[in-house]
């Protein structure tokens, strides 16, 4: 077999897209050197044709045994250890050798551009083309191929059952730290946060350290219903909650740095999906060869490389060690990137595990490293984050049942009683291995800099740029970008509000604003009072409270934008007439209660009386006498006096929590909410009795490799009688930008109902097309196709035309009816878009498909929006 094999890499042409996957284990054996002075060398090994670095080059000092390789950047640093050396050759399958004279006793730079073998015309016959990488009689498809059909056998979720310990370490650097960068006039103040500087052993790089976080947890899994359960026994993170949402950041990096199976056919890293180099499409997506076979563990294995055939894919570059064996298993694994992915703001990633023997010589991870170095920029010695996550694993626990009652919880993670108050007895011993000086520092680095005024100056800065809200301690004035505004109705618009925050009174928060329009010349305004009955913020996860408000405010009607706010200056901007408008009084007494089991209800009352704005009319014939003879005439308001119940369904749900609004940081898992609302005639001045019932469900689907598709679903029903402004009026939107959950070619009030179902349906390619074609794919552009339907319609008992007692439609000064049913069939959108231009805009081109004949409406459009995303 060995033989075979060998015989097979001697004769084998690899390609030239294999370059990047090139990897051979040389052991480093420490000679003494003869001279006193030392002997130093470091450089960077890239590709002559595209100028890309090469990961994983041999490096040999020849006539001794040290030997080194290229890091995932193709950069080296080696001290020369035999005093009577003076070659060292570079090697990489693929490439033709190269063999360079370097000086003795000095430090030096060699760096090489190696050239690809298809480069090298001396070499290239007739018979080259017989030798293009194939599947057919390939030795390491045969072998990729044995490993994944043992992989079911050999993943730890093929146990009955298991559960271990688990400490896990993440820590973020700010990287290339040089001493112009500490005398910059910023950090004048907080020179004291330079003492506590990191330097890689591998690289030479000075870092500073900026971010800890550990977790230790004990984690359970059952075959038999499928689950996993993490108790978190214990976390802790450097503490700037009172500028930041630290749990937030927590979440999200959480998201970042998931756990990584290569057992799984799709891996979860950076909130994308890539294939497996052991999926089961693995030989349609991956090139595979054979390095080299050797010891590992006391078991002869092979080192297989692999990279992506299209190195644009989402897929890995880098090499694994298989077991000779029966078993075919993984004992060692080490995955990157290529540099071409179309992967925003991640220079390098590397990703190590190795795998050993626990009870019945079954495989577990035993080392589990991650490491990505973020950027703006891809260009060498650019500051960026260095991220690092390191796990250890220990009290395997093999195939012994485990209680039910540990699997009770609905939510995967499960934080236990005190686990974010643990003090340092506990970490002591807790950590399966203690904190060097330099994490130490990163704990006192954060609660001293808290003390520098010059840092509260800064964060109170950064904290109105960023969330709008400027921090005066006991209380916040903002949100900013809500100061000023302008609407058709009110003209210019002035508005200044704030709230109280936990320092003045962890219990009990006001909220209030006020607000002018200069045309309406009416004032608006807001009062909130909230009494907290957790034992958090009420702006930190999971809330538990009880609030009273009351609110005059101008609005459109049908305009629940998410996450923004209806007076946010950048949505003043609208296409179209958008001159209808309602003034609302709204008093509300909601009681809202959150649990990390994901379910959450809400319990609330709402009282809501509106008033026609602008060109808008609430207009009826007589109700003692109502008939198409009698004169119209305007009502002056409408109430209506509800109690409704909102439940949610969200496990495993995370979510960054801002100032004012949550950013949901979507993962695999879906979200169902369900609401009821009883409208009451004659209570608190409610005119109408109605129930209103929706639902809504969504959910994320990734679909390797061409990406992922959002979508979701929503219905609704409307029961008993009621004028147009207490129907469904479908969310439209007139502004340029391109909103997610509104119908981007719709008119405000164009669409109501009282019955209803909705489909959106969002595809994200992750520029699997635009990756493919020359010229366009250096852009690193992205794909996006969509479609929203609605279906619905309006009872009889609800058409004005059938009940003249109701108020009629809205109509145009000519007498055109604006508002219509969904009588004719759904309305329906679609559009394609690029996304990740200058990797935070998209652009889309929007077409209506049906309803065209609908006055003022346009087929084509095209809507804008930011996303930041990996």
């Amino acid at each position: 077999m060995k033989k075979y094999l060998f015989n097979k890499i001697a004769n084998q042409n690899i390609s030239n897209t294999l370059r990047m996957i090139c990897y051979l284990l040389i052991s480093v054996v420490a000679m003494t050197p003869i001279f006193g002075q030392q002997t130093k060398v470091k450089g960077k090994i890239i590709d002559s044709k595209t100028n890309e670095a090469i990961p994983f080059v041999n490096i040999i000092v020849l006539g001794s045994k040290q030997g080194i390789q290229t890091d995932i950047n193709g950069n080296y640093t080696m001290d020369i250890q035999d005093g009577q050396a003076t070659k060292i050759q570079y090697s990489s399958i693929g490439y033709k050798t190269e063999v360079k004279t370097f000086k003795r006793d000095v430090s030096q730079t060699i760096s090489i551009k190696l050239i690809p073998q298809s480069q090298n015309l001396s070499e290239v016959t007739v018979k080259a083309k017989k030798d293009k990488y194939r599947n057919k009689d390939n030795p390491a498809v045969v072998l990729i191929r044995k490993v994944i059909a043992h992989r079911d056998e050999n993943r730890k979720e093929g146990m009955a059952f298991y559960q271990y310990e688990k400490y896990e370490k993440i820590q973020l650097n700010l990287n290339n730290i040089d001493e112009d960068y500490k005398k910059k006039k910023a950090f004048k103040n907080f020179q004291f946060i330079f003492d506590n500087l990191d330097t890689s052993k591998t690289t030479g790089n000075v870092s500073l350290p900026l971010y800890l976080k550990e977790t230790v947890a004990d984690v359970y899994f059952r075959k038999n219903p499928q689950e996993e359960k993490v108790y978190i026994k214990g976390e802790k993170k450097i503490g700037l909650d009172q500028y930041i949402d630290n749990n937030g950041i927590a979440s999200y990096i959480n998201r970042l740095y998931e756990d990584i199976n290569i057992y799984d056919s799709n891996i979860s890293l950076l909130t994308n999906q890539f294939i497996s180099p052991i999926s089961n499409l693995s030989p349609t997506f991956y090139r595979f060869v054979i390095l080299d076979t050797l010891q590992f563990q006391n078991m002869k294995c092979v080192n297989l490389g692999f990279s992506p055939r299209n190195p644009t894919d989402f897929a890995f570059v880098g090499n694994m060690y298989i077991s000779l064996d029966s078993n075919f298993s993984v004992r060692k694994v080490k995955l990157g990137v290529p540099r071409s992915i179309n992967l925003n703001f991640v220079n390098e990633l590397l990703v190590e595990q190795e795998f050993a023997p626990v009870e019945d010589n079954k495989l577990m991870l035993t080392k589990d490293e991650i490491s990505i170095d973020f950027g703006f920029s891809k260009k060498e010695n650019k500051r960026g984050i260095l991220g690092k996550r390191s796990v250890s694993y220990q009290n395997y626990v093999l195939n012994k049942p485990i209680e039910n009652s540990i699997f009770k919880p609905i939510q995967k993670n499960v934080l236990m009683d005190m686990a974010l108050n643990k003090g340092e007895d506990f970490w002591a011993n807790a950590r399966h291995q203690g904190l060097n000086n330099v994490e130490q520092g990163i704990y006192k680095m954060a609660d001293s800099i808290q003390q520098v005024p010059a840092f509260k100056r800064l964060m109170t800065v950064a904290g109105l740029v960023l969330f709008g809200y400027k921090d005066f301690g006991d209380f916040e004035i903002g949100p900013a970008n809500a100061f000023y505004s302008f609407n058709p109705v009110e003209g210019f618009r002035l508005r200044f509000g704030g709230r109280t925050m936990a320092k003045l009174n962890p219990k009990l928060y006001l909220e209030t604003y006020a607000a002018y329009g200069f045309k309406d010349e009416r004032w608006k305004g807001y009062l909130g009072v909230t009494y907290n009955l957790g034992n958090n913020s009420i702006y930190e996860f999971p809330n538990n409270y009880l609030r009273a408000s009351y609110q005059e405010e101008v609005r459109i009607p049908g305009q629940e934008l998410q996450f923004i706010q209806e007076d946010n200056v950048l949505l003043s901007f609208k296409r179209g007439v958008n001159d209808k408008m309602t003034y609302n009084k709204i008093f509300r007494l909601d009681y809202r209660h959150e649990s990390r089991s994901g379910f959450s209800y809400e319990l609330g009352y709402k009282n809501l009386t509106q008033e026609a704005a602008g060109s808008l009319k609430f207009e009826r014939y007589d109700i003692s006498n109502a008939s198409p003879d009698t004169p119209l005439y305007n009502e002056k308001d409408l109430t209506s006096s509800e109690v409704s119940v909102n439940l949610k369904f969200a496990p495993n749900e995370q979510f960054y929590q801002g100032k004012n609004y949550r950013i949901p940081i979507i993962n695999k898992y879906p979200i169902f909410q369900l609401r009821y609302s009883l409208g009451i005639a004659n209570f608190l001045n409610g005119d109408y009795n109605y129930h209103n019932l929706t639902f809504r469900a969504n959910k994320r689907f990734f679909v390797s490799p061409i990406g992922y598709t959002d979508i979701t679903a929503e219905a609704g029903k409307i029961f008993g009688t009621v004028p147009y402004p207490l129907l469904m009026i479908h969310r439209a939107n007139q502004s340029y930008s391109y909103q997610l959950e509104s119908y981007n070619l719709m008119n405000f009030l164009e669409f109501a109902s009282d019955k209803y179902a909705a489909l959106f349906v969002d595809h994200y390619f992750n520029g699997f097309i635009f990756n493919k074609l020359p010229f366009i794919k250096k852009l690193k552009l992205r794909e996006v196709i969509t479609f929203k339907g609605l279906w619905g319609g309006i009872s009889a008992n609800n058409l004005p035309e059938n009940n003249l007692s109701l108020y009629r439609f809205p109509q145009a000064a000519d007498g055109t009816i604006l508002t219509n049913s969904l009588a004719n069939g759904p309305y329906m959108e679609a559009s394609v878009g690029v996304s990740n231009i200058f990797k935070v805009f998209r652009i889309d081109l929007v077409k209506r498909l049906s309803y065209l004949d609908n006055p003022n409406v346009s087929e084509y459009g095209i809507r804008g929006r930011f996303k930041f995303d990996f």
